[in-house]
């Protein structure tokens, strides 16, 4: 490849690897600096990470220009043209694709991606943030710790009769062997093993657990559950926010425990929202249904699909028509605010950028509407806030506010 093209193939490498959560720590590092270098990056980055507007300029870029865009570009890069139109559901080959002979074709992205060129700044800010992405540490029943995000793909542990692996698709799949002769041995050699998976601010996880439940892990949460679920029940720990899709067993239902409260279920999809700096712990049923225990009071309330129970101070209520879109916004990559305040939105940007906030003057809180992909950098969610004449300034890992 000649050395003219190799700065647009990398920078639509690594913008297709973003998409896709698929950036290495260096890679973050290099995009990051590429976003930091000056305002018309961003604007690039903004457009370039949006499938529509790609679709949109592909089409703008006109049959003949692309043809002869390709004949030039191919020769020297060995790049195909099968793949390239980005509404098919596409490989991480073909969006770079796409991307790329965008950026390649030279003068034309400054004439389709700029010929209105918005002059007033998305936020005031002096770098931007990156998104969160799949990192995890999970700690082994003899205290050892695996950084999942480092982690190679394939097995990564051994726990007696249980091998711990890592899929290509950034999963943690807990697999039981030789269940008959485990279940022989006495019960002091028997005992279970308890392992711990743990987001940071900035990170999510999958995990599928020996039963084949599955659980997603939001940022700043951790899960606690056995190597294997051994007695008449199935228990897990959970701290911050998860999703669960509960494999079914009528004859071992399955708990989730947090600070306050337990949930009993038996086979069922539901999201728990229980961190600590929330006024409420939030549990939303998707299907199935499930049993609410408050600890202290030992109030118990029974969920149908389509409702929330909401725990708080003054004990648990019941949300009949709860929006569901809301509760799953983070799992399905989304922000999604429905009259939502400022303080809970930046609470959420703390946890998926790992950022500090500070606030600054007197704010006044507003409610905000609006919807937007988790995978962008922060300024972009800025653009929601901006209409309230707030101004956001980032320092280091911390987002000031200021009004």
């Amino acid at each position: 490849m000649k050395n003219n093209y190799q700065p647009y193939f990398d920078l639509a490498e690594l913008i297709a690897k973003y998409l896709r959560n698929e950036l290495t720590d260096q890679e973050k590092k290099e995009l990051e600096q590429w976003l930091g270098a000056n305002t018309r990056n961003r604007e690039l980055f903004t457009k370039l990470t949006d499938e529509a507007i790609v679709s949109q300029q592909l089409e703008i870029f006109s049959a003949s220009e692309k043809d002869g865009a390709w004949q030039r570009i191919a020769a020297d890069t060995g790049f195909k043209k099968e793949g390239t139109n980005p509404a098919r559901k596409r490989s991480l080959y073909q969006y770079a694709a796409a991307v790329f002979i965008l950026l390649a074709a030279g003068a034309t992205i400054n004439h389709y991606f700029f010929k209105k060129e918005d002059k007033k700044p998305l936020a005031h800010h002096q770098t931007d943030l990156m998104p969160g992405g799949n990192k995890a540490t999970l700690t082994l029943a003899d205290g050892s710790k695996v950084v999942l995000d480092d982690a190679k793909h394939g097995k990564i542990a051994t726990q007696r009769n249980v091998d711990i692996d890592k899929t290509q698709n950034g999963q943690v799949v807990y697999q039981v062997e030789n269940k008959a002769e485990e279940a022989s041995k006495p019960d002091a050699i028997n005992a279970v093993a308890m392992n711990t998976l743990t987001t940071p601010r900035g990170g999510q996880y999958e995990v599928v657990l020996p039963d084949g439940t599955r659980a997603w892990l939001n940022a700043a949460s951790s899960l606690t559950f056995p190597t294997e679920f051994t007695g008449n029940e199935r228990k897990v720990e959970l701290t911050g926010e998860a999703y669960f899709e509960v494999a079914k067993n009528a004859a071992k239902p399955f708990f989730v425990k947090t600070a306050d409260q337990t949930v009993e279920v038996l086979g069922t999809h539901f999201n728990i929202n229980s961190y600590a700096d929330e006024k409420a712990i939030k549990t939303t049923l998707l299907e199935g249904s499930v049993k609410v225990t408050e600890d202290a009071g030992n109030t118990i309330i029974k969920l149908q699909p389509g409702q929330q129970a909401v725990k708080t101070t003054r004990g648990i209520s019941i949300i009949w028509n709860a929006d569901i879109d809301e509760a799953m916004a983070w799992k399905n990559g989304k922000f999604l605010f429905r009259n939502t305040d400022l303080r809970t939105i930046m609470r959420q940007l703390s946890r998926w950028y790992d950022v500090d906030v500070e606030y600054q003057g007197v704010v006044i809180e507003r409610h905000y509407l609006g919807r937007i992909s988790r995978n962008v950098p922060v300024s972009q969610v800025f653009q929601i806030l901006r209409t309230s004449g707030l101004n956001f300034i980032i320092d280091g890992r911390k987002i000031i506010v200021k009004s």
